[in-house]
């Protein structure tokens, strides 16, 4: 004999092939579906993870410098995961010891930098963990090739978007990029952040930068995101200037492969 379950099917449940939101999930009476609210908390707790993850910084840099790249290891003016979730402005800066250490590093080395890399844990270390590298992979190829001096790559625990303006100041460099995980959602636990700015100082507002975002398996691909990246970097040392007054127009290969294109602008073929 057949049990008959008391979940009912949402009739536009198809829909949900073409979505990672959550849609057309049924009911069973006047609640959810049990397998639909199991999911739910199971989303939840992996967003939650994601932002208490602790930031793996010594296996990240073991790769960087087998890479090749230089690194330092920074901290923010927030001494711990819960100040840093408290107090965002703190985020925002290097503590004392760190914005030393960038100091002594410029003032023994006396160069500048057309650009500096910063890796940031955000509020989704995991993002950082599983895109960072890839991702990075992909763009120093086309780094080099433009012929720009990279600065060492600084990894800033508990640090915040804006923590890259300071560390680009302190070190001289023309251009500032900091990938960092972003708030996770239900459905993207370990989405990767990218910001950049250029000629970067402290007290810059988000108006003076330009953000990738999504960057991860299912979201915007590491190749499209360093593609866009160079763009906006290219486009930055022409115009000497990012953020809002710095649009994203880079031409992008076609879905059906027959030239360049845009899909943001019309076509004007």
């Amino acid at each position: 004999m057949t049990k008959h379950s008391p979940a009912i099917e949402n009739p536009w449940q198809q829909l949900r092939q073409l979505t990672p939101a959550r849609i057309a999930l049924g009911r069973a009476g006047t609640s959810l579906p049990t397998a639909a609210q199991l999911d739910f908390q199971f989303a939840h707790a992996q967003a939650r993870d994601a932002v208490h993850l602790p930031f793996d910084h010594a296996g990240l840099r073991e790769e960087l410098h087998s890479m090749g790249l230089e690194t330092l290891l920074l901290h923010s003016a927030a001494t711990d995961r819960h100040t840093y979730l408290q107090r965002p402005d703190l985020g925002r800066r290097l503590a004392p010891a760190s914005a030393g250490l960038l100091d002594d590093y410029a003032r023994e080395r006396g160069q500048t930098h057309d650009l500096v890399i910063v890796i940031a844990d955000g509020l989704s270390s995991l993002a950082v963990r599983r895109h960072s590298l890839p991702f990075l992979q992909r763009l120093f190829d086309q780094i080099r090739a433009e012929g720009w001096s990279l600065a060492p790559v600084c990894l800033v625990q508990q640090g915040r978007v804006a923590v890259a303006d300071e560390v680009g100041e302190r070190l001289g460099a023309k251009m500032s990029v900091i990938l960092i995980g972003e708030r996770p959602g239900l459905s993207s636990p370990d989405s990767l952040g990218l910001y950049f700015t250029y000629a970067p100082r402290v007290g810059l507002t988000d108006a003076y930068r330009n953000c990738i975002s999504n960057v991860r398996l299912e979201g915007l691909s590491y190749g499209m995101a360093a593609f866009r990246l160079m763009y906006l970097m290219r486009e930055a040392c022409r115009r000497q200037l990012s953020g809002v007054e710095l649009k994203d127009e880079a031409e992008v290969p076609s879905v059906e492969g027959s030239g360049q294109g845009n899909f943001l602008l019309p076509d004007k073929s």
